[in-house]
């Protein structure tokens, strides 16, 4: 469609859909169809519709529908009607419209638009393979197409099996994408497509065409997947006398090698890229540059800003590159804005289903200046039994905030506060070309400055005017190298190469801790 055409989408009048089938968890395709869908809605001042397609019957499961309005809700996809919002066009599940598609069937054969095919499977193999050796397409014979009506009448009192077949017209079918231009099919080679499997069993072209004029859809924003289906659904609409919304096909999502989208690419569900500690605000921002790019340097965008922003004008034709790396970026920016109160709130259940800490909740009577009672809450260490206040756990997120690029990462990075010992290799203490004993002279010369330092003064600050000067005088090479009393401290206090300032973790251990981790590394040498 070219871009004068969009000037005339009257606000208001523009509604969508999302219409998935509730056969398998809800994957980055269906959510980036989805979102797209929204936004378009969203931008045009129309209404976003949820339709569960489950006249599958025997692979639709409830447990997949959950997972499915889980994860649109988790994203802030919120639909305007659907299964759990009913409106004007419901029910908004296929498998309660039966009805409805049966009208339109019975429709389509008392006009003889549509017939009875008592093929059976292996006479439509045999046929398919022969179609095949002779290098055409497969397509359907026509042999049921011409079944004069008593033929078809004692057929259906033998209960011979049976399915639908919609005659499709030896015609051109074109259409006007709004993304890929004008697009243009010869129906001739299709055959007569299945429709239903009776009059209740609708297949997924025809059930689809029926929902969109029932429900009013004006735009079927889809993957290009879809492409082959819009002709079929056109013809359709053609034959029922029903209007036709606008088609708009988004590009493929492709791994970094350029294939089509997997599970070795690092694509999961979306539930799954919540559960390692992606957040939604991440996923979002991520998918809407999946195909869609607002042509300029910018890459921060909130729900608000694309919905201001969207438009399918900029949509690209070629595939998108789904590239972790940069959702791992996009999720860093997003944890990097969070409130503290805020990050530790959503770190807490990896630290918890670790086992790293356990909650309870104790009461506390405050003075009558703070009002009634409030609650605070506690932590207990598993491995200690010490208790920890929320406060300190806040601390411990904190250091780590500018680290983490997704929330799962705060158990690998933080655990070795949790612990009662920590296990690592001594060759870990050394800093360069250090020798057992000049670690230990390392580690023997922070005890005794660090016992010095009275409790109620141990904080970062105090700590750095220590022993930042102590360290510069350790270099052996008199180059103010602060590695070979820093580094020895960091491995102590944390068994690991990388972490926060030795500062910072020494102020949330405490001295007490401080000390004793200090000479469980000397016991190493």
């Amino acid at each position: 469609m070219l871009a004068e055409e969009f000037k005339f989408i009257k606000p208001g009048e523009v509604r969508t859909r999302m219409a998935p089938s509730p056969t398998g968890l809800l994957h980055i395709g269906g959510a980036r169809a989805a979102l797209f869908n929204y936004l378009f809605a969203k931008k045009n001042e129309g209404s976003f519709v949820l339709r569960i397609e489950d006249t599958d019957l025997e692979r639709s499961l409830p447990e997949f529908e959950k997972n499915i309005l889980e994860s649109f809700k988790w994203l802030g996809i919120e639909w305007d009607e659907g299964p759990d919002i009913e409106g004007k066009y419901g029910p908004y599940r296929q498998s309660q419209r039966t009805d409805i598609y049966k009208k339109y069937i019975e429709k389509l054969i008392a006009e003889d638009k549509a017939y009875y095919c008592f093929c059976s499977q292996q006479e439509l193999e045999a046929q398919r393979q022969y179609q095949m050796s002779q290098g055409l397409a497969p397509r359907y014979s026509g042999k049921c197409a011409n079944l004069d009506k008593e033929t078809v009448k004692k057929y259906l009192a033998e209960g011979k099996a049976t399915i639908i077949r919609f005659r499709v017209p030896a015609k051109k079918v074109s259409f006007d994408d709004l993304i890929r231009g004008k697009l243009e099919f010869d129906a001739g080679l299709m055959g007569d497509i299945i429709i239903a499997k009776d009059l209740k069993s609708p297949l997924y072209n025809f059930a689809a065409v029926v929902d969109d004029f029932e429900m009013k859809i004006s735009h079927v924003i889809r993957g290009e997947e879809h492409i082959p289906n819009t002709p079929k659904q056109i013809l359709m609409q053609e034959a029922l006398g029903f209007s036709k919304p606008s088609y708009a096909h988004l590009p493929l999502i492709l791994g970094p090698d350029k294939t089509k989208l997997s599970k070795r690419h690092g694509a999961t569900s979306v539930l799954e890229f919540k559960k390692q500690g992606y957040l939604p605000e991440a996923i979002i921002n991520f998918m809407a540059f999946l195909g869609w790019n607002p042509g300029d340097e910018r890459e921060i965008y909130s729900m608000s800003s694309l919905v201001k922003e969207f438009s399918l004008e900029k949509v690209q034709k070629s595939g998108a590159v789904f590239n972790i790396k940069k959702l791992d970026f996009l999720n860093g920016f997003y944890i990097r804005q969070k409130s503290i109160e805020k990050l530790t709130e959503l770190c807490l259940p990896y630290l918890i289903e670790e086992g790293l800490i356990s909650p309870f909740f104790k009461e506390v009577q405050y003075p009558p200046a703070y009002g009634a009672k409030e609650i605070i809450q506690k932590y207990k260490i598993s491995e200690t039994g010490e208790e920890i206040y929320l406060e300190t756990i806040q601390k411990i997120v904190s250091i780590y905030q500018e680290r983490l690029k997704k929330l799962s990462e705060i158990v690998e990075l933080t655990d070795f506060f949790f612990k009662e010992k920590l296990v690592y290799n001594k060759d870990l203490l050394k800093w360069k070309e250090m020798s057992d004993k000049e670690i230990k002279n390392s580690l023997d010369r922070l005890k005794k400055l660090l016992s010095k330092i009275k409790i109620e003064n141990w904080n970062k600050e105090n700590l750095e005017s220590v022993l930042l000067p102590e360290a510069e005088k350790m270099d052996p090479a008199a180059q103010k190298d602060r590695g070979y009393l820093l580094w020895p401290l960091r491995v102590a206090l944390t068994g690991k190469q990388a972490s926060a300032s030795p500062f910072e973790i020494a102020e949330i251990l405490a001295k007490e801790k401080t000390l004793k981790r200090i000479k469980e590394a000397k016991k190493l040498l």
